[in-house]
């Protein structure tokens, strides 16, 4: 997207959107924030036309490529002077491996001999030639210079013939470092000839970097799918809270909508629950009153009844003449009720001696 690019090129809604998201992939943004924010949205798809997804302007990105392509440059130097270092050093460590297992042709162990030294010398020369960002007043190690050193270098005629060789030699380690990283990459071709491993071996370079560019690629793609998962995770937790919320809402309404009328048809089957056990209770009582009262008794009953009744009624009549009597003698006051305790006293008496005649009577006819 170019800087004459127009804002309104940029979609609207949802488009405007997911183009926002698209263009910022390292910010924490849900497109929630970008629906309530509108001037916010504008803002960055303004920005969006002057920055790559990294955040850098283009006059800085061009900066940062020659800076990285300078950088590259500088490091494969240094790696191609690294590997031929390493590569000489394993050489020297295989044939110092090889004296204690076999015998070392004379010539082969002059040579990694000459080379050794060589490279000790020419890395004691470069620890004490000091560099531009070192002190140059400093004191020299151990008080030796590089002449001093240079002094200890084999004879010219071992270094020569050792240079003569080097190529060639380095070359057959560099290929059998090849053979072998070409038998680690791919197995099967371990048993191949000669001439299909050398043209193997010519597209191997090709092929490590086709899969280094995939495995880039792929690394790439799990770092955006690793962002898009967790904008879905947070789009996720925000949907199901809004949900949680909404299925609370409608258990707590249908909740109170309901209790009224699970509280009535509570209350009417407790109801119909006591009825029940009052029939019950009535039934029980019924029955208590059928095995209780048979035909015979209710019978009995019915007649001591009416003699009761019948004795009752005779009495009331009697009560009533009595009390007519009691009024018409309180009628004659104070001095009648004297002789009316004399006469109850009589009365008794009389029927004191009556019993006892009568129990005398029976006393002497026995």
């Amino acid at each position: 997207m170019t800087e004459s690019t127009p804002l309104s090129s940029l979609g609207k809604g949802d488009g405007l959107h997911q183009q926002v998201l698209a263009s910022f992939p390292l910010c924490d943004l849900a497109e929630e924030d970008l629906t309530r924010n509108p001037l916010f949205c504008k803002l960055l798809a303004t920005l969006a036309q002057h920055v790559d997804q990294t955040g850098l302007t283009a006059s800085l990105r061009s900066e940062l490529d020659k800076a990285e392509q300078k950088l590259q440059s500088q490091r494969r130097h240094w790696l191609r002077s690294e590997s031929l270092h390493r590569g000489l050093q394993e050489m020297i460590q295989d044939c110092s491996v090889r004296k204690h297992h076999a015998i070392v042709p004379p010539d082969q162990t002059m040579f990694h001999e000459t080379m050794e030294k060589c490279l000790l010398v020419a890395q004691c020369v470069r620890q004490l030639d000091p560099s531009t960002t070192t002190n140059q007043d400093q004191p020299s190690i151990l008080g030796l210079n590089t002449q001093q050193v240079m002094e200890l270098m084999p004879p010219e005629k071992n270094v020569q013939r050792m240079k003569q060789s080097l190529p060639r030699e380095l070359e057959k380690h560099l290929k059998k470092k090849c053979l072998n990283l070409l038998a680690y990459y791919q197995p099967e071709w371990e048993n191949e000839s000669e001439g299909l491993k050398n043209s193997k071996l010519s597209h191997l370079s090709v092929q490590l970097d086709n899969e280094q560019k995939r495995a880039k690629g792929m690394k790439e793609t799990c770092r955006e799918n690793t962002v898009l998962l967790q904008r879905q995770t947070q789009l996720y937790l925000s949907e199901l809270v809004k949900c949680i919320q909404l299925l609370q809402s409608l258990i707590l309404d249908h909740r109170l909508k309901t209790q009224t009328d699970l509280d009535r048809k509570k209350l009417e089957y407790f109801e119909g629950k006591c009825e029940l056990v009052l029939q019950k209770i009535k039934a029980e009582m019924v029955e208590i009153q059928l095995d209780t009262y048979t035909a015979d008794a209710i019978s009995a009953h019915r007649k001591i009844r009416e003699k009761l009744q019948s004795e009752l009624k005779t009495r009331r009549v009697e009560k009533q003449s009595v009390e007519m009597k009691l009024a018409s003698f309180e009628i004659l006051g104070r001095d009648f009720e004297a002789l009316a305790e004399e006469y109850c006293r009589l009365l008794q008496e009389i029927e004191a001696k009556n019993w006892a005649l009568k129990e005398f009577a029976q006393y002497n006819q026995k």
